[in-house]
């Protein structure tokens, strides 16, 4: 099977052709350009340089988030179009879980997060178990004042793994039970989202398919509190 997998959710940008057992080529940035401009370039360079053509994927992956509001829009409707127009099969997968990938062999739970802005991460807690890994709970969007505290009484080494560690690493290197990761460790792998995504079952309605926001759009919450809700 021929996976194509797309990871816009983030300030890192990954793209990867992939099958079941070879990475076929992999384009990863991190710096702060327009993934709007850049995406649809890249996918069709790692596509040609698989030595593929968009007939001869098989399935389309997508990291549908957490993550910035306006990159999860971009790559979930680049992949639900190619999905769609090229009746390929469609995977959404956690960005925190391809994250969390980086953190194999850490004998602890690990903890992929993102900054939301006002003192807010998206927050993933994973574990690994049988060379797989694993949730041990539900990702969501938390204060990092109450997260901290709460992982402290897990009892448990924490690895934590973000490419924000730069704004949040200080106070985080506070705990005791903390671990930071490396800089390779804190950026993801668009390949890795394709070997999680193999493992997944498609979604069974493209159109339907959204990203995961776990937050309404700042333009939203605001409209929505003007109306007094």
């Amino acid at each position: 099977m021929n996976v194509l997998a797309i990871d816009s959710s983030n300030l890192v940008m990954g793209v990867a052709v992939t099958t079941e057992d070879k990475v076929l080529a992999e384009l990863t940035t991190n710096s702060r350009k327009n993934h709007s401009e850049r995406l649809m370039p890249a996918i069709a360079q790692m596509v040609e340089a698989a030595g593929l053509k968009p007939e001869d994927l098989d399935r389309i992956v997508v990291a549908e988030g957490p993550g910035s509001y306006t990159g999860l829009r971009i790559g979930v409707t680049v992949a639900k179009m190619i999905a769609w127009t090229r009746k390929k099969e469609l995977v959404g997968v956690s960005s925190l879980e391809v994250v969390a990938q980086n953190g194999r062999g850490f004998a602890g739970y690990i903890a992929p997060f993102f900054d939301a802005r006002r003192g807010q991460v998206f927050a993933g807690l994973y574990e690994e178990k049988e060379g797989e890994i694993i949730p041990a709970a539900a990702d969501r969007l938390v204060m990092i004042k109450d997260w901290l505290p709460e992982l402290r009484k897990c009892g448990r080494p924490v690895l934590f793994l973000s490419n924000d560690l730069e704004k949040w690493g200080k106070l985080i290197a506070e705990e005791a039970y903390a671990t930071l990761g490396e800089s390779t460790q804190n950026v993801p792998r668009a390949a890795e989202l394709a070997r999680i995504g193999l493992r997944k079952t498609p979604v069974s309605d493209i159109h339907h398919f959204l990203p995961m926001y776990l937050r309404l759009a700042e333009a939203e919450a605001k409209w929505l509190a003007k109306q007094g809700r």
